[in-house]
């Protein structure tokens, strides 16, 4: 016969269930803390849906590790009183935020040649930012890392911040990155492949570090700011100096088995095609970023470099003018920059069945132009039981939409995995003040 705990006992595999719901409600009121505060504990149960005692209990314990700070609400709760009497207020409701100051995240982002760094408090504020002009193209694979860590170092002692304060360092990068390695593979920002940025941060700092693509961290901006309406399954297509894609699945972000999905803009659209910025051909992107609607404006061949057909913003905006105005051979070029689109789209769509697309980067300005094709190629390669109840949006191009999702998604894998475990969260806050 099995034996059976004795009443009052648990098993091991019962104190392990515990332990991790006890960690995801923790996980669950950080991230609704960060998204909400300041909050009172009544409220933060209602959206939470955990229970008075619980939210109690997590909330007190986040106070003594110095993760969470108390607030007085400025507006104090009304009691009910006679009509013919002033009305009395009560005392002021005690609210719940997260200590800004408890640790930092230390956010770079790389673009061609510009490197951003941010400085952002646990609740997810900018404390800090500094965008430097860098030759990106010019830097060699072996090179550029140890300039990034000269590069890190600088922007913190002039922030007068130290390194133990950092959490976590968080990178966002055009291109193809394999999160396994650390690496940028392929980016038009660098000349050389396989630049390895993450093991050098790692070992100058002494902390975590990962990486990721630009344009997931797009979609991961979207998701915190609204994720009832960006979550489920939905993609962002962001087209401009090049076609990228962020991409959840499920609620949760798609990277792929190593961090280079989803590459929407390097999917084929027609073999041997016009020479996109990865070096193959006939690429989506080949057809739809700005080097490509510039390149066949200018009746350049279609093989010339990317790099010898980089269009200035008042070049495209001439462009859009014209098109807009009826000149065909203009207008026909951004029509099939639609088609491109579209039946990459379609592709995506028939695969995974996105509940909405959203499209946003400097060349949603010329949507209008784009768009009438691109639904008439969704049209021709999905039957409408496919494509019938997928919402499409245009955003304004924000640029700081990869940092904040850069900014998110790493406060979001602390909570997860550091902040989550009560003991992990004070070993971290023992480090931080050693």
């Amino acid at each position: 016969m099995r034996n059976r705990p004795l009443r009052g006992s648990r098993s091991p595999q019962m104190k392990a269930d515990s332990d991790l719901v006890r960690r995801q409600n923790r996980a669950l009121v950080l991230s609704n803390l960060r998204r909400r505060a300041p909050i009172a504990r009544v409220d933060l149960g209602a959206v939470t849906k955990l229970s008075p005692a619980t939210i109690t209990a997590i909330t007190a314990d986040l106070i003594s590790e110095g993760l969470v700070e108390t607030v007085a609400d400025e507006v104090s709760d009304v009691i009910d009183a006679d009509p013919g009497l002033p009305a009395r207020r009560g005392r002021p409701r005690i609210l719940l935020r997260l200590d800004a100051r408890a640790a930092y995240i230390l956010g770079i982002k790389i673009a061609i040649n510009q490197v951003t760094f941010v400085l952002a408090d646990f609740g997810g504020q900018i404390a800090a930012r500094r965008d430097l002009s860098i030759r990106t193209i010019g830097e060699g694979r072996l090179a550029f890392p140890k300039r990034l860590v000269e590069l890190a170092r600088t922007f913190l002692a002039e922030e007068r911040v130290s390194a133990r304060r950092i959490a976590e360092i968080a990178i966002a990068a055009q291109g193809f990155v394999d999160q396994g390695s650390g690496s940028v593979m392929w980016s038009p920002a660098f000349t050389e492949g396989d630049v390895r940025l993450v093991d050098p941060l790692e070992a100058a700092f002494g902390v975590r570090c990962e990486i990721a693509n630009d344009a997931n961290m797009i979609a991961e901006a979207l998701h915190a700011a609204d994720p009832t309406t960006y979550g489920g399954t939905f993609a962002v297509v962001f087209v401009d100096y090049g076609v990228g894609m962020g991409l959840f699945i499920g609620d949760k972000l798609h990277s792929g088995a190593n961090g280079s999905a989803a590459e929407f803009g390097h999917m084929n659209h027609i073999p041997h095609g016009p020479l996109c910025r990865c070096g193959r051909r006939g690429c989506v992107e080949a057809f739809a970023a700005d080097y490509a609607i510039y390149r066949d404006a200018k009746g350049m061949p279609p093989d010339t470099d990317p790099r010898d057909a980089s269009p200035t913003n008042a070049e495209l905006l001439a462009l859009e003018a014209a098109a807009a105005g009826g000149d065909g051979r203009v207008l026909a070029i951004y029509e099939k920059a639609g088609e491109a689109l579209g039946y990459g789209l379609a592709r995506l769509m028939a695969l995974i069945n996105p509940g909405r697309i959203v499209f946003t980067g400097a060349s949603t300005r010329a949507f209008p132009l784009i768009e009438p094709a691109m639904h008439r190629a969704i049209g021709d390669a999905l039957v409408e039981d496919l494509r019938r109840f997928t919402v499409f949006e245009t955003l304004p191009w924000d640029k700081d939409m990869i940092l904040t999702g850069l900014v998110a998604d790493a406060l979001a894998r602390l909570d997860r995995e550091v902040f989550a475990d009560p003991a992990n969260a004070q070993l971290f806050r023992q480090d931080l003040v050693a």
